[in-house]
């Protein structure tokens, strides 16, 4: 049974279509990876999967329940929940009280219930708290940096902070969009591991937007590749490497490689078709 399946998915923008009729299917605990260059609609994509766009036609199912048009924050109580390529945190508000947001959907006391604060309503909130901490010491964050404000992390401990957000929901299927953009190549190093890891402690299912074809070729069991809304190829690392649709794609027909080199990896950021413009609001990743 498929974990995440998308039935011809389609998102208009007036006359341009930005993702057009895209068929997608998830696997539970897999690292998949969508690529393409900026244009392509991958972060379209993205939003419509986690509710923050609603598909112009087509279907979306999460453990074969039809969540097309389903709002954000109950996608995140089924188990869907992402990051941003901009990273979005609390700033001004601490580490551990940044993990607690992401923990809210699963707690259970109501209006009244926070106000007259009985004794059930208060271990549940120690529990969370509990929770939390254990999550920053998971993350590397560790326990000492629970009272710091966001803003004075580092980009890498933010990074990490906004996955110990995510994980504080108990999700299921784990977006991550360009986890990796701003790092250094340790710290990209350093957080490729933890996906591993997650992905095999925490029995999540990934699927991730990614530039740095290292990382997407190192950690993926499956890749996908867009281009001006639709999908052209889909595959394991090694057969979308070799691709010749996605090689064409990238690199033109009068530079496709000869058999005798074997193919190079193509550069995902680079697009042959120079008349082809996107609007500023959506030249998105």
């Amino acid at each position: 049974m498929s974990l995440l399946e998308a039935q011809q998915l389609t998102m208009r923008f007036g006359g341009l279509i930005a993702v057009n009729a895209v068929d997608f299917i998830l696997e539970p605990g897999m690292i998949a990876s969508l690529i393409g260059p900026n244009g392509a609609g991958k972060t379209t994509f993205f939003n419509m999967l986690t509710g923050i766009y609603v598909p112009t036609s087509g279907r979306l199912f999460f453990e074969d329940q039809d969540i097309t048009g389903t709002l954000p924050h109950r996608l995140t109580k089924l188990g869907i929940v992402r990051t941003f390529q901009n990273i979005r945190l609390f700033n001004n508000m601490t580490v551990l009280e940044n993990v607690l947001v992401g923990r809210h959907c699963r707690l259970q006391t109501g209006l009244v219930g926070t106000l007259l604060r009985p004794p059930a309503v208060r271990q549940e909130e120690a529990e969370a708290r509990r929770a939390a901490l254990n999550l920053l010491d998971y993350v590397g964050l560790g326990i000492a940096k629970a009272n710091e404000f966001a803003k004075n992390l580092s980009y890498g401990d933010q990074r990490r902070l906004e996955i110990a957000r995510a994980l504080a929901s108990n999700p299921k299927l784990l977006l991550l969009d360009e986890p990796t953009a701003g790092m250094n190549p340790n710290e990209t190093a350093d957080l490729t591991r933890f996906i591993y890891r997650i992905r095999d402690e925490l029995n999540l299912t990934i699927l991730l937007i990614e530039h740095d074809m290292k990382v997407v070729m190192g950690i993926s069991d499956r890749v996908s590749v867009m281009e001006y809304g639709i999908k052209i190829a889909e595959g394991t690392p090694t057969e979308v490497r070799a691709n010749p649709r996605v090689i064409e794609a990238y690199l033109g027909k009068e530079d496709s490689p000869s058999t005798e080199t074997g193919p190079p990896e193509p550069d995902l950021n680079h697009r042959t078709d120079p008349q082809r413009t996107v609007p500023s609001e959506l030249d998105e990743n």
